[in-house]
């Protein structure tokens, strides 16, 4: 696995927009203010073409431009680290304009992102054997204060930070709106953590190579020319797969479909455990089925741990991990430890 240079001090940031740009409120006023910040901490920038784009259909801009932009960054290297302007709906289309041999050949730079993003913090590692992070889109980075999230993204980032908490409380309703761009996580709730096919009952510890994403775009992946999960399972199965997913738009039984429909493509062989995030429907079942059974119900045949409501994905804050990376996961209580190792 290729683990890219870490950004240093007085680099070069890159802003990219391959899904949603940030062309409307409150994503611009944080974009912009994102910008400012990191100015301020003596960092340069490279604005992407399609970053303030909006004339897409669920992207920026039209998928071979949008590919286009991330060529020029991810293999042209026009910046030291790429961070997405957002998620949004189709970023599977912009794929076909990838160069993903370009990218494999050329020297590798973190990519950071998540939801929609997952379409390259995934692919990266599974095709181009470089790692990414699956943390905050760049106007996270713009709000008045940033949380312990954050500064834990950016740690990242810059090779600072090699171990990731959870953050005890968490955000169901935000106070951001169009008015008030820069308002900080809203947290009011306490994190809960469930644990299923643990070591003990209230935790766990868990080895093995990082993998995973949104499943709302892995599931679209499945059976694709871009379905290398096989080759990448064999690759690294003296590892062991640890697959951490959380969900945006899909309710209870979209969840179990999907899981369903990613086993029965074998993307878990060589599986050490699962990490899954509080899903954007949280609370919400459907005839009598709960987040935790449309989970539980699917992957326990594989006996290994299954960790649940973890601080990854749609409902912040988010552990920034590093997909592709090696990590060593020690849960306890509502208490959970991710170290990344090199």
């Amino acid at each position: 696995m290729r683990i890219p240079k870490f950004l240093e001090d007085g680099g070069t940031i890159g802003f990219a927009a391959p899904s949603f740009g940030c062309n409307i409120e409150p994503y611009k006023s944080g974009f912009i203010s994102a910008q400012e910040r990191f100015k301020s901490m003596g960092y340069k920038l490279e604005i992407g073409e399609n970053c303030y784009k909006g004339c897409g259909t669920g992207i920026s801009n039209t998928p071979a431009k949008c590919g286009q932009e991330l060529n020029s960054f991810m293999a042209g290297k026009r910046a030291d680290a790429i961070i997405s302007c957002g998620g949004g709906e189709l970023m599977c289309e912009v794929l076909d304009y990838v160069d993903f041999d370009g990218i494999t050949k050329a020297e590798p730079v973190w990519y950071m992102g998540f939801s929609d993003n997952t379409n390259m913090t995934f692919l990266l590692p599974v095709l181009c054997d470089t790692a990414a992070i699956y943390a905050p889109c760049a106007p996270a980075f713009g709000m008045r204060e940033w949380h312990k999230s954050i500064h834990d993204a950016f740690g990242v980032l810059t090779g600072r930070t090699s171990v990731v908490n959870g953050y005890g409380m968490w955000e169901r309703e935000s106070l951001k709106t169009e008015e008030n761009p820069l308002e900080p996580y809203n947290v009011t709730e306490k994190r809960e953590t469930k644990y299923y096919n643990c070591n003990t009952p209230d935790g766990s510890e868990i080895s093995g190579r990082l993998i995973g994403g949104c499943l709302d775009c892995l599931g679209i992946l499945v059976g694709t020319k871009y379905d290398k999960v096989a080759e990448f399972n064999e690759r690294y199965k003296e590892d062991g797969i640890i697959w951490f997913m959380e969900a945006c738009e899909l309710n209870v039984m979209s969840i179990r479909r999907t899981l369903w429909q990613l086993a029965h493509a074998g993307w878990f062989k060589y599986v050490k455990g699962f990490l899954i995030g509080r899903p954007a429907c949280f609370g919400n079942g459907l005839f009598g089925l709960d987040q935790y059974k449309a989970v539980t119900d699917i992957l326990g045949e594989y006996n290994v741990p299954v960790i649940m409501d973890l601080d990854i994905g749609h409902l912040p804050p988010m552990m920034p991990l590093i997909s592709g990376a090696r990590a060593h996961v020690r849960a306890s209580g509502n208490d959970i430890s991710i170290e990344f190792k090199f």
